[in-house]
This record gives C-alpha cells, sequence and structure tokens, in this order.
C-alpha cells in the first residue's frame, strides 16, 4: 500500500499513527496539496491528503475512511470497538477534534492571504470555534485516564494529533495553561513512540 501525504497533515498523521499502532507497512510518498500534484488529483478529485493507495489501485480518502480500514485490515490492537455504543464514543472524539482543526486550517488559510485581504472577523470566527472545541476536550477529560472507555483508542489518536497541530501552527494559542487535562493528556501520549515519530514538520 501506498500512502499519500503531507508531514504537516495532522489528518495524515493520524493515519500515520494508526497505521504504526495497527503494525501496517506502506510506502509513504510525500505531497503538498498547496501545490500542482497530478499524482495526487489522479487519486483523489478532491486534491486532498491523506489518500492511501491500495495493492489493487483503489484510492481510499478522507482520514475517517481511512483509519477505519486499516483498524479492520489488521487484527492488532482495535482501536475502533466494535460495540455500537463505545464506537460513537470514540466516532465523536473523532469528529470533535477533527473540527478543530478544520476550523483552525480555515484560519491558517485566511491568514495565508495579503494583510489587507484578510477577513478578521472570519478568522476570529474560526478561532473561537477552536477554543470551545479545546475547552469541550479538556472538560471531559478532567479525571480520565483515556478518552473513551477504558484504554486507548482511535479518539486518543485525534486528540493527540488535533493539540501537536495547534501547538506547531498555533503556538500563540498557547492553550495548555486552560486546558491542563488536555495539556497532559498530550503529554501522556508524547510517550508512544507512534507519536514522537509522527511529530508534525513542514
Amino acid at each position: 500500500m501506498k500512502l499519500i501525504g503531507s508531514l504537516a497533515s495532522p489528518f495524515a498523521r493520524k493515519v500515520r499513527i494508526v497505521a504504526a499502532e495497527k503494525r501496517v507497512d506502506y510506502t509513504f510518498e510525500r505531497a503538498d496539496p498547496w501545490q500542482p500534484a497530478p499524482a495526487l488529483a489522479a487519486h483523489n478529485p478532491l486534491g486532498k491528503v491523506p489518500v492511501l493507495v491500495l495493492e489493487d489501485g483503489t484510492a481510499l480518502y478522507d482520514s475517517r475512511v481511512i483509519v477505519e480500514f486499516l483498524d479492520a485490515v489488521s487484527p492488532i490492537g482495535r482501536l475502533i470497538p466494535a460495540d455500537h455504543r463505545e464506537r460513537i464514543e470514540v466516532r465523536r472524539w473523532e469528529a470533535l477534534a477533527d473540527g478543530v482543526l478544520d476550523a483552525g486550517g480555515a484560519a491558517r488559510v485566511e491568514r495565508r492571504r495579503p494583510a489587507h485581504e484578510q477577513n478578521q472577523a472570519w478568522i476570529d470566527r474560526q478561532l473561537a470555534k477552536v477554543r470551545r472545541g479545546l475547552d469541550a476536550m479538556d472538560r471531559d477529560l478532567v479525571g480520565r485516564a483515556w478518552c473513551a472507555g477504558h484504554g486507548y483508542s482511535l479518539a486518543d489518536i485525534a486528540v493527540g494529533c488535533c493539540a501537536g497541530w495547534l501547538a506547531f501552527r498555533f503556538p500563540e494559542l498557547d492553550w495548555r495553561p486552560d486546558c491542563p487535562a488536555l495539556a497532559r493528556h498530550y503529554d501522556k501520549l508524547m510517550d508512544r513512540s507512534a507519536f514522537v515519530d509522527t511529530v508534525p514538520s513542514d
């Protein structure tokens, strides 16, 4: 299998961590979604990363689809529970983390525009979503060892990728003092080699 992604993408990082936890082998092909990338567009008409290309040429895209495939293809350490209620809880955490990333990404895209063209109200609106999302994560992590259930799951991976990307792209937010439970959880996740080996970079 081949994974097409960016080292800076938190969604590609989520897939890379899941693959590492599940011990799934793949080759990694770097692609910058901000640059013309015919090979990327050939596998994903949306031109977004990550994309997982299977042995038969089938392309899977959207990180949520890819991680579900990887969790099912390897029997090692289930990250998405089979039980319906537990599965929904894990997926709810993933949706929250991905939503925070979407809002942060929207703010970052707006900031890439020339200063005189930027819509500060739009940026503020997106960053308010980020803050509310972080506050919700922190509140729900108080007194808990893991995001969902009684063990490490995709929920923890998604939250860790979200927190790591914000620290990478928005250090000025300085969310850690206001979200101590989330900060402790992220530090615990960074003790896992899968997280250390996939720290985002340009």
